[in-house]
């Protein structure tokens, strides 16, 4: 069968009917609440633990469970390749592996417990590196294709109990014997915990894992005591240099500085660029050189924004310091400045990824957004965005909350050059679709602008950019560009077997990644 984007689906992957992604406008399922199981705890009980494998026991992890962890460390990470060791030192098979996402982890292979059979199912935001390439060319398999969700799906699919998690392990940089815990203090913070927000509410265990014991109560406590199940101090949860490898980074391309002057150009022009407005820029190297753009020309303009969201980078700090924006709603930490802030200054707030971009409960803040700026590696004539596998089909990102912020924002801009080397980026069609094409507003690149004559705010935006003076273009126009320079990239040939479903805020399908050939 065929959704609404005209992927094509198989009608049931692992026993599960596929539900088609129908369309942006397709009625919302209401999601039923579901309350953690009851625990009876003898109050002197003691929550330290002396080791993981101690914890694991502890809390009688078995085959076939779910565990989550969340990526706040990103690349960072020490956390996941210590749990993981330990369990496979318990014997224990099976897993359903469910972390908020899977990024790069350079000193531990997750593959290898694909392959020993310690885990047989993964479901995340992403799954960037080394697993994501070994499920695509097949050298690993999984009892089930990964299921991929963006940000604001997952709690979603927690709380249905779609998505139910046994154990949660959480990285704190500091905690208590007790359990209270935050990423905000201690040796190596990473500042905001908001994606693991959900897990702690929701798991059937918690295991606070942390390098630095402090004394009781843990202050500030981003998770309370009264979630979590035991505590374990480690050597080292995460190294925070390496938290903005592969996000955050500064540029100094001439080509990433004309997209980001230009996207700046389009944040300005619109009439919604006024006293309390609202944004995310992100963290990808045009998306810093943007926010220091807009925020030139916010000075110039004496416009100030009520709220910064998402991915807080110091380039948003520095705002917040300037008297530029108000607050800054931060779901997690892109570099040490970023993590620092929420502890010393008030207006920098930790939030649950939940109220980030959950689009299934009482109001989340990307519905108060106004721009949301987006990285991605193709985008196509439809608006359809690939922010998953490169050209050589490589797992090069994860959904994380794109597909969330450009349903949210009222103005949803893609930001990406033209080519890459010597691949287009505007394509006739994505190798993968993440973002359906009908939530994305704009185009921008080097070469211009391209307005989405299917967006809900096509004719507000164009008539703001005409009056502007900014010249557009069409996505086609920028596609025969793209070929012109670089010619029709080859299609990479693959399998009819499934490796990875890509899943929309609502749980629809918006894509089937296959294997290679």
């Amino acid at each position: 069968m065929r959704n609404s984007l005209g992927r094509e689906l198989p009608e049931k992957i692992g026993g599960n009917i596929v539900r088609p992604y129908t369309g942006e406008a397709s009625p919302a399922e209401p999601v039923p609440a579901v309350t953690r199981r009851t625990v009876v705890r003898n109050r002197g009980e003691n929550k330290l633990l002396g080791s993981l494998r101690e914890a694991i026991r502890a809390v009688g992890l078995r085959d076939g469970m779910t565990i989550s962890f969340h990526h706040s460390f990103r690349e960072g990470d020490q956390v996941v390749g210590q749990v993981m060791e330990a369990i496979r030192a318990e014997g224990i098979k099976g897993l359903r592996f469910a972390p908020s996402a899977v990024v790069n982890l350079r000193d531990f292979s997750l593959a290898d417990c694909v392959r020993d059979g310690a885990i047989d199912r993964v479901e995340a935001s992403g799954i960037r590196g080394e697993l994501g390439d070994r499920l695509l060319d097949g050298s690993v398999s999984l009892a089930q294709p990964a299921i991929l969700r963006p940000h604001g799906a997952r709690p979603r699919a927690i709380e249905s109990g779609e998505l139910t998690i046994d154990v949660a392990f959480i990285a704190a940089s500091a905690a208590d014997e007790r359990g209270n815990c935050t990423g905000q203090i201690g040796k190596n913070p990473c500042g905001s915990l908001g994606y693991s927000f959900v897990d702690a509410r929701n798991a059937g265990k918690v295991v606070v894992v942390t390098d630095t014991l402090v004394d009781y109560p843990c202050l500030p406590a981003s998770i309370g005591q009264e979630l979590v199940d035991y505590v374990v101090q480690v050597e080292q949860v995460g190294d925070p240099a390496k938290i903005g490898a592969g996000a955050a980074r500064l540029t100094k391309n001439p080509r990433d500085l004309a997209i980001a002057q230009r996207v700046a150009d389009v944040i300005a022009a619109s009439g919604r660029f006024r006293e309390g407005f609202s944004f995310q820029t992100g963290a990808g190297a045009i998306s810093i050189a943007c926010t220091k753009f807009l925020s030139q020309r916010m000075a110039e303009r004496e416009v100030k924004a009520s709220f910064a969201l998402g991915g807080a980078t110091a380039a948003i700090i520095d705002m917040y310091d300037a008297g530029q924006i108000r607050a800054v709603e931060c779901s997690q930490s892109f570099d040490a400045v970023a993590a620092k802030a929420i502890w010393d200054r008030p207006g920098v707030v930790e939030i649950d990824n939940a109220a980030y971009s959950n689009a299934f409960s009482r109001g989340s803040f990307l519905d108060r957004l106004d721009f949301g700026v987006l990285g991605a590696l193709e985008v196509d004539v439809d608006f359809n965005v690939n922010i998953l596998t490169g050209a050589s089909g490589r797992m090069m990102g994860g959904l994380g909350g794109g597909p969330d912020v450009a349903a949210g924002a009222a103005v949803s801009i893609v930001a990406l050059p033209i080519v890459r080397g010597r691949i287009p980026s505007v394509v006739e069609r994505v190798a993968a679709c993440c973002t359906p094409g009908e939530t994305v507003a704009c185009v921008v690149t080097q070469a211009g602008v391209a307005l989405n004559p299917r967006h809900r705010r096509y004719e507000e935006l164009r008539a703001d950019l005409r009056q502007a003076g900014i010249k557009l273009t069409t996505i086609e126009a920028l596609q025969r560009l793209a070929e012109s320079i670089t010619g029709r990239p080859q299609e990479i040939p693959r399998t009819d077997r499934p490796a990875v479903v890509v899943e929309y805020r609502d749980g629809t399908v918006v894509d089937v990644l296959r294997e290679f050939a």
